[in-house]
């Protein structure tokens, strides 16, 4: 199937795999047909069989062929038993992003990617060489990001119960529950354990944020904080670039930092506001066959823009840096990002359940493949030593953000300078201001 009939048809998500800690009672009910079990297990397998982009380049169909005599040979007496069958199935595949939902997990899952949040607000993914549960980042204003978690967290234990060996689903099921109720995690960050014990809430999220900060020298930033790419980000993000061309503002700061992701065409769209022309991101499917995106002509502004990222900044964020670095619309600022060039497409199966399963991989707009490596960014700046506030965050007592704006403010100036040379005339101070300080031109 070819990347665009998935981009017309199907669910395309590039979350990190993720898990919200989750109780929703209006889901749809499961439809179990009277001994059809095993439909829903073919059903899986064929998914994968037609579908799947292997990662690792160990996925052999052959022995795909084998699993599904061996799994379809067995007698299931109830959905749990299938489920359970359908998980094992998938651990043969090296692909930590391609996992099976319950209907309740799937249906909220939906939920999410729609823009509504129940939970305590954590992401997390199995790393397959370590065997370690690790988050990939606490959604901001939720009980992981106020309790301090942070990207990179390995999750020891829950409640009490060591995740040793412990897949995803069955991390899903001990960390889920009702609202108001609380769960213990056991978290390892470097070489120190903690425990931290996180209340179950239902989450209110803005996706997008802005403000207008203003430098010492007088000059107008704005100021945009995208927490996650889903159904919304695009429709805010273009509310609020409008909102602050209006306000005059020399340049902007994109804040990306501890978005694990989302859905694709949110990020080309928001890619899209900033860059007028030139490749977004191309996808290859497992047949070989490249979808490439671009501009479209319809940017919201040409100001200068720098693009502030972390460890936390996965998926649908890389997207979008990498389009920002490799069309040289902007600069980068902060960590280097998580490294997930994968695309997830999410599957409904016929008893309700779900399965999202990697499809394709995605390319920076120079071809770069940054699965597992991440992106460098053009100038690395570590966060602040001692933890701020949330209240301070993408303001002068941020780090990051501060190095970000001393950035910022070096194109803007540069911007300025070069408007100001007019080469027809003898303005020779200019010139050497621009030679001495920027080093826009040269005299060879």
């Amino acid at each position: 199937m070819k990347i665009r009939k998935l981009l017309k048809k199907k669910f395309i998500i590039l979350f990190a795999t993720s898990f919200f800690g989750i109780f929703f009672n209006n889901f749809a009910e499961a439809t179990i047909l009277n001994n059809g079990y095993k439909e829903v297990i073919d059903h899986v397998w064929q998914i994968v069989y037609r579908d799947f982009l292997d990662p690792s380049g160990k996925f052999q169909k052959s022995d795909w062929i084998k699993l599904r005599k061996e799994f379809l040979s067995k007698t299931y007496s109830d959905s749990n038993e299938a489920y359970d069958a359908i998980r094992d199935m998938l651990s043969n595949l090296d692909d930590s992003y391609t996992r099976f939902l319950e209907p309740k997990e799937f249906n909220q899952m939906r939920i999410d990617t729609s823009g509504e949040l129940t939970g305590v607000g954590i992401q997390i993914i199995k790393d397959k060489e370590s065997d370690d549960l690790i988050i990939i980042s606490p959604i901001e204003d939720t009980p992981a990001f106020d309790a301090g978690i942070k990207a990179r967290d390995k999750i020891l234990s829950i409640d009490d119960i060591s995740t040793k060996g412990m897949n995803i689903d069955d991390a899903v099921k001990l960390i889920r529950g009702q609202r108001g109720t609380k769960v213990k995690l056991e978290i390892l960050r470097g070489s120190q354990s903690f425990f931290k014990v996180l209340s179950r809430e239902k989450i209110e999220i803005k996706t997008v944020s802005s403000k207008v900060n203003q430098t010492k020298n007088g000059l107008l930033i704005g100021y945009v904080r995208i927490k996650q790419f889903n159904a919304n980000a695009s429709r805010e993000m273009r509310d609020a670039i409008k909102d602050l061309e209006t306000k005059k503002v020399a340049g902007y700061v994109l804040d990306l930092r501890s978005n694990p992701g989302g859905l694709l065409e949110s990020s080309i769209d928001i890619s899209r506001h900033f860059i007028n022309k030139g490749i977004i991101v191309s996808t290859l499917s497992k047949d070989g066959l490249k979808e490439t995106k671009r501009g479209n002509g319809s940017a919201l502004t040409k100001k200068p823009l720098v693009v502030l990222v972390n460890e936390g900044s996965a998926s649908a964020s890389e997207i979008v840096s990498g389009a920002i670095k490799d069309n040289k619309r902007g600069k980068l600022v902060g960590k280097k990002t998580f490294g997930k060039g994968l695309v997830q497409s999410m599957r409904t199966l016929v008893d309700g359940s779900g399965l999202t399963v990697t499809v394709a991989k995605y390319l920076t707009p120079n071809g770069t493949d940054i699965n597992k490596s991440g992106i460098i960014p053009d100038i690395e700046v570590k966060m602040n030593i001692n933890p701020i506030l949330q209240r301070e965050i993408g303001t002068r007592k941020d780090k990051q953000y501060r190095a970000g704006e001393k950035e910022l403010i070096n194109i803007i100036n540069r911007k300025n300078l070069i408007s100001e040379f007019n080469p027809d005339t003898t303005n020779l101070n200019v010139f050497l201001k621009i030679n001495k300080e920027d080093k826009v031109f040269s005299l060879n």
